[in-house]
């Protein structure tokens, strides 16, 4: 090798060097402030519950065994816990049921502003992202002042002679769900409308041309160009609301619990840290699948259509 080659490459790895020095502070307090307390609750799920809410420094499974299963304070046979199992159903459940019902409202939302002059989008787009100024326990609070028994809607009705008492609404899950579409439909709309944007409508003018119907159109050309959209539309939606706190909480009344509130009870009254640490691990994971179905499809997507 030349003396100007190896200068070339000394020069070479002294730069790199130097970025990782320039970036070790940054890397640092990504490690601290992210990996650090994520490290401290994978911990704390391998420990045994303290009497008063913390820890005892003994490693134990129990935390991960009691996520699905529970021990019989008898004979300590070990049985399904129903409830667990229950509010892990409840919370896929009703995250799917929301992501499906914002993708319904959303996919024309976005079509119409897409499809709106240029001059004008720009304020549809300000009329879908108003919500995100208002902190979500007021938006929450909103929502429930709207179905509550003493409601707008129950008001409504019974007003019109549909209803001689009110319709209780409120602490279920239909409830929940309200609260959540509404919440998490922008996340929807932004997304779809960032691929309906670029959509080049000369290919409907097309399949018109070609005697398509309306629907084929939709199916055939719509969709398979804003699938990305869609996945990453979804993905926005399904992983905020499965570890939904605030909604579950005030619109369920503690009844119909999910994930984040079965968490949060175990850190709180449960005072079951190992627990509350398990559960926490299970959600994350569960995000993750998601996460990488969501890469897996985004890439076939791009692949198929550029």
């Amino acid at each position: 090798m030349s003396e100007a080659a190896e200068v070339i490459e000394a020069e070479a790895r002294r730069d790199v060097r130097n970025r990782w020095l320039l970036s070790m502070p940054a890397l640092l307090i990504i490690l601290l402030a992210a990996a650090g307390p994520l490290l401290i609750v994978v911990v704390y799920s391998f420990l045994t519950p303290g009497p008063y809410g913390d820890v005892q420094w003994q490693p134990t499974l129990s935390g991960w065994v009691n996520v699905f299963l529970e021990r019989d304070i008898f004979d300590e046979t070990l049985s399904l816990a129903d409830a667990h199992v229950s509010i892990f159903m409840r919370s896929v459940w009703l995250s799917l049921v929301t992501t499906v019902l914002t993708l319904l409202v959303g996919f024309p939302t976005a079509y119409f502003i897409a499809t709106r002059p240029d001059n004008s989008r720009e304020l549809w787009l300000f009329l879908i992202t108003i919500p995100f100024w208002t902190n979500l326990l007021i938006r929450t609070f909103a929502i429930l002042q709207i179905i509550r028994n003493e409601g707008l809607i129950n008001t409504i009705m019974i007003k019109l002679g549909l209803f001689a008492s009110p319709v209780q609404m409120l602490f279920t899950d239909g409830a929940i769900l309200t609260g959540m579409v509404y919440v998490y439909l922008p996340l929807m709309v932004l997304p779809l409308y960032a691929s309906m944007e670029k959509l080049d409508f000369r290919l409907l003018e097309a399949g018109y041309d070609l005697y398509a119907t309306p629907f084929q159109v939709l199916r055939r050309i719509i969709v398979p160009l804003v699938k990305p959209g869609i996945i990453a539309g979804s993905i926005l939606v399904f992983i905020p609301a499965l570890g939904a706190y605030v909604t579950p909480s005030i619109l369920g009344g503690g009844k119909n619990l999910m994930l984040g509130n079965l968490i949060e009870l175990q850190f709180g009254q449960g005072r079951n840290w190992p627990l509350g640490a398990a559960l926490s691990i299970t959600l994350m994971l569960i995000v993750m699948v998601a996460l990488l179905f969501y890469v897996r499809n985004a890439k076939g997507a791009g692949g198929r259509h550029g």
